[in-house]
């Protein structure tokens, strides 16, 4: 019997969940998962490694770049085929806490990522 899978720890939810191109074009909609993107968003928009992407949303670092490959996949035919966007779904659980983004770990991930920049590389 296959393990259940483990919910990921997302800090922020997209402001937007949906993209279109300018111009109407038939066709399917990528359908991005809300961990798909906050691995595009931690990696790529925060620069974090995949190991501290990975202790953030609480899940292995394996998994992190498995997450991370078909987001990019996804990205990429968004781009490329110029097809609609769509983010939702996909087994998370959003941060507790009351202020936007993320009330109770948001704060802490920045000040962990700006130790994690004056330690330097393991």
């Amino acid at each position: 019997m296959p393990r259940p899978c483990k919910r990921r720890r997302v800090c922020l939810l997209p402001e937007r969940r949906c993209f279109r191109p300018a111009e109407e074009r038939p066709g399917q909609a990528v359908e991005m998962t809300v961990d798909e993107f906050e691995t595009i968003r931690l990696i790529d928009l925060e620069g974090l490694t995949q190991e501290a992407c990975a202790r953030r949303m609480d899940v292995s670092r394996a998994t992190v770049q498995a997450i991370y490959g078909t987001a990019r996949t996804k990205l990429a035919r968004f781009l490329v085929q110029g097809r609609e966007l769509v983010i939702g779904g996909g087994e998370f659980v959003l941060c507790p806490g009351g202020a936007p983004g993320c009330g109770r770990c948001h704060r802490p991930c920045r000040e962990e990522q700006e130790h994690e920049k004056d330690r330097g590389p393991l």
